[in-house]
């Protein structure tokens, strides 16, 4: 089957990892990554590269006719923390590259989309625990509110033009790979590094903030599991609920202090507690493991172990 596959925002924290493994399971020849701006050496040397703004139409649509795309993935976005900071171009940013990408779906240039979602798409609201499928969505930041409008399009744009896009709800994403992008849940990554590095942190969420995370490598493979995926298969059209473990800063400090006895952790909440604070703590994703048999894999503590020794070469 001739598959080509462009990716979109192919240099931030999803996107560096996605291109990566897409590569190595279809062929670097296979997978056209693209960004407003260059990647690390890695990704630069591993396969085609264009230089994309997702916001112009015209340039999408070049590369996927130049290319023969039959599928992309749109990773580009404004995330919550920096959203916040500006709003419209957040908006902009998100939603006019979604669609896009849908309309060039809409007109069979290709043949699948995937689009990622997020919690933030929950708000203060909907109930905190095991975070239902089907429930209140009554986001508080320009994120959330871009994100739930891009899943009400998603599933029109199903619907109405029979589009093939697909699409899950990330919880916050860790990973030792690639930095975080200006998310509400970046001291999850963060904090690995600084108790190499100082062992010490200062958290700007409080100690009791639980919420939804998962380890990049799972993400990665629900995001391919979902595309690889039969059509019949996906019955959900908005975004699908993912879960891979709950946790808070206190139980993160006391997975790294089974590595680093000494490492503390102390608290100076800012203006992302208020965004954590209207998302959920835990999420019910048995939609996803119903339909297209999804299951996270990696723990705390295993993330943990990774996380520490990939990352102390660096201090």
């Amino acid at each position: 089957m001739k598959k080509r596959i462009l990716i979109i925002g192919a240099c931030g924290q999803i996107g560096t990892e996605l291109t990566m493994y897409l590569r190595q399971k279809f062929g670097s020849h296979k997978v056209i990554a693209s960004d407003i701006r260059e990647g690390d050496e890695e990704l630069m040397n591993s396969g085609p590269f264009e230089i994309l703004d997702a916001t112009n139409y015209e340039a999408i649509q070049e590369v996927v006719i130049r290319y023969e795309i039959t599928e992309v993935y749109l990773m580009a976005a404004m995330l919550s923390a920096t959203a916040e900071k500006f709003p419209m171009r957040g908006w902009n940013l998100n939603m006019d590259s979604l669609f896009h990408v849908l309309n060039l779906a809409k007109d069979k240039k290709v043949e699948k989309v995937f689009w990622p979602s997020s919690i933030a798409v929950f708000g203060p609201t909907t109930p905190k625990n095991d975070t239902p499928q089907h429930t209140i969505m009554e986001p508080s930041t320009v994120y959330g509110i871009s994100k739930q409008t891009g899943e009400r399009w998603c599933e029109y744009y199903n619907k109405r033009y029979g589009v093939d896009v697909r699409s899950i709800r990330y919880p916050g994403l860790i990973s030792y790979k690639t930095l975080p992008g200006g998310g509400t849940t970046d001291y999850a990554v963060d904090i690995y590094h600084k108790a190499l590095k100082h062992k010490q942190y200062v958290c700007f969420l409080n100690a009791e903030t639980t919420l939804p995370m998962m380890f990049m490598d799972d993400a990665i493979r629900a995001t391919v599991n979902i595309m690889e995926a039969d059509k019949e298969d996906i019955k959900i059209r908005s975004s699908y609920n993912l879960a891979g473990m709950s946790f808070d800063p206190e139980d993160v400090t006391a997975s790294i202090k089974k590595h680093i006895p000494e490492f503390k952790i102390s608290y100076e909440p800012d203006f992302r507690q208020d965004i954590a604070d209207s998302w959920p703590q835990s999420i019910d994703d048995s939609e996803a493991r119903k339909d297209w048999g999804w299951e996270s894999k990696i723990s705390l503590d295993e993330m943990t172990e990774i996380m520490l020794t990939n990352l102390k070469d660096k201090y």
